[in-house]
């Protein structure tokens, strides 16, 4: 029988999806249908996002909060949510869970205004956030030895890349034959059949010895990166010197610091930081925030060129969309090969080269371009990058500390990774349609239309920016100023992708000078240790 490399998959991989012995058939179904469904409420709204444009017609930043809503409460919740699962039982919480993103995706699909919208996303970000830490606990759960738990965890992984590939499908499918609605109605039926799934299927599991809520902590913690992120988001428009972004960055500042203070002195900390004094751990922490804000950045400024920006069919978005995530999925052999074969960091840090070279190249491409053959090469480098990064950065993290505190820098590996991705549309979002709405400013004053169109276009730009101006009807005044916000646009999402290309870059350097470790085919245990049993739990 193989046994599992640092990563946590194992060299030689089953045929299928079978339970490794001790773990119920049922459990596993639910389990893995759970974080499927979470994945794809992540990534569904990416493709239609030029339907949101014109028919919700959000100015400014509300298109960028659209996907941060989802995002943000799972990554500020997902480690509290892991510390309930193990206090009050997994299948509760993963029934739970599920029944939230149903309800949430049924407001979303329903929405009347990008408000509405909002708050489903953020609904079913709250589901979403409980069903990623559960799912795998609960599978982990019902474990005994080490290789069975390489088998488990390599299951879930590649169910949630099935997540991303069956995503930009999803929303590209209904956005182009039927409305951006129906996406959210089918993850809607998904999170139900999920929530039934859990009930009937699942084997309950906690782990309470040891853990407790750590309140302080996920207060300041929540409330300080909402502060960041709003203050981010809003800054474009806004202005950076704006009464409400100057203070959302106070309160930001003021938060993280009680956090920290509040984390030195709880009992059971939502986040050890005596970790961060290991260097090593430290670094590949920063890269795991810094790499994943590179790629989701990378995502969301495909979107908006692609959709907003070139008005192209969700199904034409969904095919780009297919190059970044669907070959993850596909190439989960591989990587686990390279893994058992080469040190993780420079399976990671090979990754970030890759996804650095395909943003200068996106970079580069005109904004009048509209042919996908032209994405291929960029995004398709983007999308092998990732897949390399994304299957490593938490082997190589896990490999810097001792064995005992793998557990913890693996969660919070994955906390700062989901806050790299909730970081990219954000910040991505903040650079390019500030420079955007620089340049089109510029270019509208400078150029030789009649007095009453520029007057109409600076309204229009005022009120929603160059989005807002290349989404009027071209006929109308306004409209004719189009191409300017066209090519103000270009320009600025460009930036975007080189801002995303350097980020991979750095990550790249942080990975080859500060990491050490991670010898190939390097074990954390023999393939048949037992592990420790959790406490046990009366199945309901």
């Amino acid at each position: 029988m193989p046994k599992p490399t640092v990563s946590g998959i194992p060299e030689q991989r089953s045929p299928g999806p079978r339970a490794p012995a001790g773990l119920a058939v049922g459990t596993l179904v639910a389990g893995c249908f759970a974080v499927c469904l979470a994945q794809i409420g992540i990534a569904t709204p990416a493709t239609p996002n030029g339907l949101f444009q014109s028919d919700l017609d959000p100015v400014g930043s509300q298109l960028t909060w659209i996907s941060d809503a989802f995002l943000l409460p799972v990554a500020v919740l997902e480690l509290t949510f892991g510390v309930l699962g193990d206090l009050f039982g997994r299948k509760r919480l993963l029934v739970a869970g599920a029944g939230l993103m149903a309800v949430g995706e049924a407001v979303a699909a329903a929405a009347s205004g990008v408000h509405m919208l909002w708050v489903g996303q953020a609904l079913a970000g709250l589901g979403a956030a409980a069903l990623f830490p559960t799912s795998l606990a609960m599978l982990a759960a019902g474990t005994r030895t080490h290789d069975q738990r390489a088998k488990v965890i390599a299951i879930w992984a590649a169910l949630l890349s099935t997540g991303g590939f069956l995503a930009p499908l999803l929303g590209g499918i209904t956005g182009t034959y039927g409305s951006w609605r129906w996406a959210f109605v089918v993850v809607a039926v998904l999170a139900a059949l999920s929530a039934l799934a859990s009930a009937w299927l699942a084997d309950n599991s906690s782990a309470p010895e040891g853990r407790s809520l750590d309140i302080g902590g996920q207060v300041t913690i929540g409330i300080g990166l909402f502060a960041l992120l709003y203050g981010v988001i809003q800054a474009p428009t806004d202005g950076w010197g704006s009464v409400g972004v100057v203070v959302a960055f106070v309160v930001a500042a003021v938060c993280l610091v009680l956090f920290v203070a509040v984390e030195r002195r709880a009992r059971s900390p939502l986040l050890r930081l005596d970790l961060f004094t290991n260097r090593g751990f430290a670094v590949a922490s920063a890269v795991a925030v810094v790499g994943m804000f590179s790629f989701l950045g990378t995502c969301y400024a495909t979107s908006i060129r692609l959709g907003p920006v070139q008005h192209q069919s969700p199904m034409r978005t969904a095919v780009a969309f297919l190059m970044l995530n669907g070959v993850t999925i596909f190439l989960t052999p591989v990587t686990a090969r390279l893994l058992a074969r080469v040190a993780p960091r420079w399976v990671l840090s090979g990754g970030f080269v890759l996804m650095a070279a395909g943003d200068f190249l996106a970079a580069t491409l005109p904004v009048g371009d509209t042919a996908l053959t032209s994405l291929i090469v960029p995004l398709g480098l983007v999308g092998v990058g990732f897949s390399f990064a994304v299957s490593s950065i938490t082997a190589t993290a896990v490999n810097t500390v001792p064995v005992h505190l793998a557990g913890m820098a693996s969660a919070t590996t994955s906390l700062l990774r989901d806050f790299g991705f909730t970081l990219g549309p954000a910040v991505i979002g903040a650079v390019a349609l500030g420079r955007a709405g620089t340049a089109f400013t510029s270019a509208l004053a400078g150029s030789s239309l009649p007095g009453s169109v520029k007057a109409a276009a600076g309204e229009v730009a005022a009120a929603g920016g160059p989005l807002a101006v290349n989404s009027v009807p071209p006929d109308s005044p306004p409209g004719h100023a189009a191409a300017l916000a066209v090519q103000a646009l270009g320009h600025g999402y460009a930036i975007g992708f080189t801002v995303c290309g350097c980020a991979a870059l750095l990550s790249c350097v942080l990975t080859v000078l500060a990491l050490r470790g991670g010898r190939p085919g390097e074990t954390v245990a023999t393939a048949d240790e037992e592990l420790p049993p959790e406490a046990p739990t009366a199945r309901p």
